[in-house]
């Protein structure tokens, strides 16, 4: 048996194979065809893995989150046959003798461009969805396995730790748990498997060596140990443990369909953070009453190119419909810092984290803070969507957005297309500069959101992403659990709402402390709503203290 040590970020105990995620190099250069008739016949079979690939993501976008957002897959398998695009493929095989994957990526090229220069603005969309598909079949023909898991079977995801760029674009129906040698309790990788309810452990460090690749092994993320061929005795205890929540599970699903209510009657609205729109299917499972945040960055984090309106359109659209009339909170574009997009040309930091970042990125670009505002404001004619924007810091930054939705709003009123009136807007209380002007920023929003990650950051001086740092980043600080309650007195005063969507919002311990402020809602991973809803209804508001806000 090998047992190597890290730290638990997500909990719960899996048994599988342990598989090395694989970065793949998919740069095509041109190389010409020994055989014309040969490539010919790769980019058929390159066609036909496509379809196939394409009508299997449709299957099952339907069944998690109904038919419309199955059509995009659907459209992309009309762009594989596309009678035109196909034959302009075909000719440059046989007219420059190229091979397969450089005529792909040449007429894909040339057809976006063609539809990017169009002045429909449906028909201009269509530039972003040729592309993905033309990258599809260049993926196929060079042997690059979409959603970087090469396996039949759902596997223990190893690496040194994953981009957001990365996780977003997973196949995460192949995913048991995830094992990294780096990363935090903060990072993507944790984050995301908090999301879909997986165990996973960070900081295994160096001792997780590839050779150890396809062997069979135990995640057990409450303790943060990975054993690898355990012995009989191991075996027998971690089987204890997985049937122990097993019997969790099955006494949690008794909390669906109940009211998050304490005791003595205190409301907590329960959410859901999500980063897709495929998570809104683990939203549903798991009862959560909104979503508290929808990480809108990671449309562009999964993108080669800036997301058009329409694109955005589609998907908070389908999110919002999904959610039959329950809050959608998305937050406009939060990158910089640990989540960089290459297409922005972002100029190297020093320090990122303190940089241009999230609402400075829209303040100073825009036309794409406009892109996305009128998408969201399109989308709230289908169901109960608020816009929240990150990393406010001043009364001035509040105003400008505002002023950009009052624009959107007019355009669109003067264009004819339908929009929600009544869109919540609200600001996220991440740093120790929105603690302190809170009740001025309350004057001017519908509510607040606190982000305990950046705040516990920025309070503490504390890199978030570092794992080393251990002791010294702690959330339960009370100078963090101050600022919480100095934010949610400022909201009480103005009369708006007040939630929590860090993970802080998920910590049983912290619950009291959060009931006794009066936070109004707690926006969790999905696998957290049913613990909290447990906890909190047999939970006592008006006996609640706050205690842990003394040093």
């Amino acid at each position: 048996m090998v047992l190597l040590q890290g730290k638990g970020v997500s909990k719960g105990v899996v048994k599988g194979q342990l598989y090395f995620f694989k970065r793949q190099d998919n740069t095509v250069t041109k190389r010409i065809a020994e055989d014309v008739e040969a490539e010919k016949a790769r980019f058929a079979a390159a066609q036909e893995a496509a379809t196939l690939q394409l009508t299997a993501l449709a299957d099952r976008c339907r069944e998690e989150a109904g038919d419309e957002s199955a059509i995009l897959f659907e459209t992309h398998a009309m762009f594989v046959e596309d009678e035109d695009m196909v034959e302009a493929i075909i000719s440059l095989i046989e007219e420059e003798g190229c091979c397969a994957e450089y005529a792909v990526e040449q007429a894909g090229e040339q057809f976006a461009g063609m539809f990017a220069a169009m002045d429909d603005a449906y028909m201009s969309a269509r530039a972003a969805d040729v592309r993905d598909v033309a990258r599809r079949l260049v993926n196929n023909l060079l042997g690059i396995t979409q959603g970087g898991i090469d396996s039949d079977e759902p596997v223990i995801l190893a690496a040194d730790d994953l981009a957001p760029s990365e996780t977003i674009q997973l196949d995460k129906s192949k995913i048991l748990a995830f094992a990294t040698r780096g990363g935090s309790g903060n990072s993507h990788t944790a984050i995301l498997a908090r999301t879909m309810g997986i165990p996973a452990i960070c900081g295994l460090g160096d001792a997780l060596k590839d050779e150890l690749g396809g062997r069979l092994a135990y995640v057990d993320g409450e303790t943060g140990s990975l054993y690898i061929e355990p012995d009989e005795l191991t075996v027998l205890a971690l089987k204890e443990k997985l049937d122990k929540q097993e019997e969790l599970k099955a006494l949690l699903s008794s909390m669906k369909g109940q009211e998050d209510v304490t005791l003595d009657g205190q409301k907590v609205n329960v959410y859901c953070n999500i980063g897709s729109v495929e998570d809104v299917s683990a939203v549903i499972a798991n009862d959560g009453q909104g979503i508290g945040l929808f990480r809108s960055e990671f449309l562009y984090l999964a993108a080669n190119d800036y997301p058009t309106e329409d694109e955005q359109f589609e998907a908070y659209k389908t999110v919002a419909a999904a959610m039959n009339g329950k809050r959608v909170i998305i937050r406009t574009l939060d990158i910089g810092a640990d989540k960089q997009v290459d297409y922005f040309d972002m100029k190297k930091e020093e320090n990122p984290a303190l940089g241009v970042r999230a609402i400075r990125i829209c303040l100073n670009r825009p036309e794409v803070f406009r892109s996305q505002l009128r998408a969201l404001y399109r989308a709230s004619a289908y169901g109960k969507i608020a816009i929240m924007f990150p990393m406010i810091t001043s009364v001035w930054e509040v105003r400008e957005c505002r002023r950009a939705c009052q624009k959107v709003m007019a355009e669109l009123e003067k264009e004819g297309i339908p929009y929600s009136k009544d869109t919540e807007i609200g600001i996220m209380i991440e740093t120790p500069s929105s603690v302190f002007i809170a009740e001025e920023l309350a004057r001017e929003v519908d509510f607040f959101s606190v982000g305990t990650n950046d705040l516990t950051q920025y309070t503490l001086a504390c890199d978030r992403q570092c794992n080393d740092l251990g002791k010294f980043y702690d959330p339960h600080h009370p100078a963090v659990l101050r600022a919480v309650k100095m934010a949610a007195d400022a909201a009480h005063k103005a009369g708006i709402w007040i939630g929590i969507c860090g993970e802080l919002g998920a910590d049983l311990s912290l619950l009291p402390t959060f009931l006794a402020m009066g936070i109004d809602e707690l926006s969790v991973s999905p696998s957290s709503v049913l613990p909290l809803r447990a906890m909190l209804r047999k939970s006592i508001a008006k006996t609640c203290t706050l205690d842990m806000l003394k040093c």
